[in-house]
């Protein structure tokens, strides 16, 4: 069985010593912190065969809140089910396997779950400019058996679902971080506007202003304050927000000679 086949859909990858080390990890910790850890689980199967089960397990430990559907009470994971898939296929997909020793890691906190692979961004790729872009694999043919197990889709809209998952479940952005020699992505659970930093309200500003430019439509006050789940009476606060937000070369004003009641905003690069 060769490498990819194995990667892909070995039943055991503890008996490929080319891939041992490769095998997914999922942490949990007790806390905001590494110091106390609760539990780990590493991965036996092939990444594409053994996806639904850690999808399953994933499910199974996260918090979950209770909400109420057609006058029935159910308990939903307070992290998107649609974000932790495609997060994972990421990290999976796109780790360099060249990096030895390292595999890729998902780890959880009481307040965020994090997804790292090693390897960092491929040339010309920016943190901030990955929601939406044209898709690049370094891992091609495996990205190919993803898509053929239908766990992924090669159309590169896979953050651009995420970051509309997560503003439809409130949450706080989405936090791209390039590591050395890997890369990491941040989902922090639900918090509501006033509980967000300005750094992340700053971000989600502009994690709103490119959706919304992906659907060939504009940030604007009404829209920013359906994100943050805010009402009329907080007009001035997402007013001032959005300024800001200009101010720090995130957004930028569609049409300048507009009054700023009805004023339209894209991202800074549109």
């Amino acid at each position: 069985m060769t490498n990819l086949a194995g990667i892909a859909a070995a039943r055991e990858l503890g008996q490929f010593d080319a891939l041992s080390r490769k095998r997914i990890r999922v942490i949990r910790y007790r806390g905001k912190n590494k110091v106390d850890t609760t539990d780990e689980l590493i991965g036996h199967k092939g990444y594409a065969i053994g996806f639904e089960g850690l999808i399953g397990y994933l499910k199974r430990i996260l918090p979950h809140s209770e909400v109420i559907q057609q006058s029935l009470r159910e308990e939903v994971s307070v992290y998107p089910e649609i974000a932790l898939r495609e997060l994972i296929a990421n990290a999976l997909i796109h780790q360099d396997f060249n990096v030895t020793g390292a595999g890729p890691t998902i780890e959880i906190y009481d307040d965020r779950i994090t997804f790292t692979n090693p390897g960092t961004l491929l040339p010309g790729k920016r943190p901030d400019r990955l929601i939406g872009t044209t898709p690049e694999s370094r891992n091609e043919l495996l990205a190919s058996k993803f898509r053929l197990y239908r766990i992924c889709e090669e159309r590169g809209t896979g953050f651009q679902k995420v970051v509309t998952a997560i503003e439809l479940f409130g949450m706080p952005p989405v936090l791209f971080t390039p590591l050395e020699n890997a890369f990491q992505v941040t989902l922090y659970a639900p918090r509501q506007f006033a509980d967000m930093a300005q750094a992340e309200r700053l971000e989600a500003c502009y994690q709103h202003a490119v959706l919304q430019f992906l659907s060939s439509q504009t940030l604007t006050n009404t829209t920013l304050r359906a994100r943050f789940k805010v009402s009329e009476r907080q007009r001035n606060q997402i007013t001032n927000l959005i300024a800001d937000a200009v101010q720090a070369n995130r957004i930028k004003r569609k049409d300048t000679t507009s009054g700023n009641k009805f004023a339209e905003y894209v991202p800074y690069w549109a």
